[in-house]
């Protein structure tokens, strides 16, 4: 693991910077929550669309990040043909350290703000690109940000990102 290298942003860079950016958001502190079974008290105190985010690899080394509302089916096996990767596997905990500054558990799309090579494709659920609300980790587990559609898709034209966006629905 690269321990030496710290990401460039942490939770509290992170929001200093959304704020600094004008991107309106609202984060909630709670327990560490490491699957989205386990937060389901805290999210039902939260607004909008929870989300669960995978970091993973294919063969041919390309990196990739879906995220998608929490109740998503995504299918490893069907997601490759539509997204455009070969078979996809879990990146590992160093490479997801390296890339998106996040460690296992805390995995969310705000860690884009990590990935200034632009080495991650970031997939997104449809659902997620039409809700209301969106909330992710601000790149640790013992939080969960809320973000309007409109601060979320300013964070990714921030970051000059251009998410891929799948109906998943249509895949299960």
């Amino acid at each position: 693991m690269t321990e030496d290298k710290p990401p460039l942003f942490d939770r509290d860079r992170l929001l200093v910077w959304m704020a600094d950016a004008g991107l309106a958001q609202m984060t909630l502190d709670h327990a560490a929550v490491f699957r989205v079974e386990e937060g389901l008290e805290i999210k039902a105190a939260l607004p909008g669309a929870h989300t669960k985010n995978l970091f993973l690899k294919d063969k041919k080394d390309r990196l990739w990040l879906i995220s998608a509302r929490q109740d998503t089916v995504i299918d490893l096996k069907r997601a490759p043909a539509v997204i455009g990767s070969d078979r996809l596997s879990f990146g590992s905990e160093s490479l997801m350290w390296d890339t998106l500054g996040v460690r296992p558990g805390a995995v969310t799309a705000l860690g884009l703000v990590n990935d200034v090579e632009g080495r991650v494709t970031f997939v997104l659920d449809r659902r997620l690109w039409e809700a209301d609300i969106v909330n992710f980790h601000p790149l640790t587990n013992t939080a969960t940000t809320a973000l309007g559609q409109a601060a979320f898709r300013g964070f990714l034209d921030r970051l000059g990102r251009t998410p891929l966006v799948i109906d998943f629905d249509t895949l299960a």
